[in-house]
């Protein structure tokens, strides 16, 4: 199994135990040597900071995988393991971010203009076959093609 791989299925028994999905990891080499980042999420809607992934899940995320890669040594060389979070202002990745997400306020951009315009900004409606319905601040419903968006981020709310 790859270095990564094997980085993804441990961090997912952790995760799992803990009643959280992996998101993302990542391996990078950066100024100060490599670092292995572990993005995890909680499962559902994750409508207010209370339901997001805490500073203490990170943590004990943190601590266990730390544990078992020590066990398991998956990479030849030495790393900084990072735990966190997508954030509040989280990338939309695909159509399943976009329906757990409705409700939610959101950017979006497109690779071609819809309604004589690339950018949006509103309030997700949810997916209608295969377009994102996102509601203006002004109240009007737009119906963007899943596959002309480009970029897709929540706003934070408070």
């Amino acid at each position: 199994m790859e270095p990564l791989a094997q980085i993804r299925a441990i961090a997912a028994r952790v995760a799992a135990s803990r009643g959280l999905d992996v998101w993302d990891v990542q391996s990078r080499r950066e100024a100060a040597g490599y670092v292995v980042r572990v993005i995890i999420d909680r499962p559902g809607r994750a409508a207010t900071p209370e339901e997001s992934v805490s500073i203490e899940d990170c943590e004990q995320v943190n601590r266990e995988i730390s544990t078992m890669l020590d066990v398991e040594d998956p990479l030849p060389f030495a790393y900084t393991l990072e735990v966190s979070s997508p954030g509040l202002d989280r990338p939309l990745r695909d159509r399943g971010d976009y329906e757990r997400f409705t409700g939610r306020l959101a950017k979006v951009v497109l690779g071609e203009a819809v309604d004589n315009q690339k950018a949006f900004e509103g309030r997700l409606r949810g997916v209608e076959d295969t377009y994102v319905l996102l509601e203006a601040s002004n109240g009007r419903l737009h119906r963007l093609p899943l596959r002309l968006i480009t970029r897709g981020r929540l706003e934070v709310e408070f």
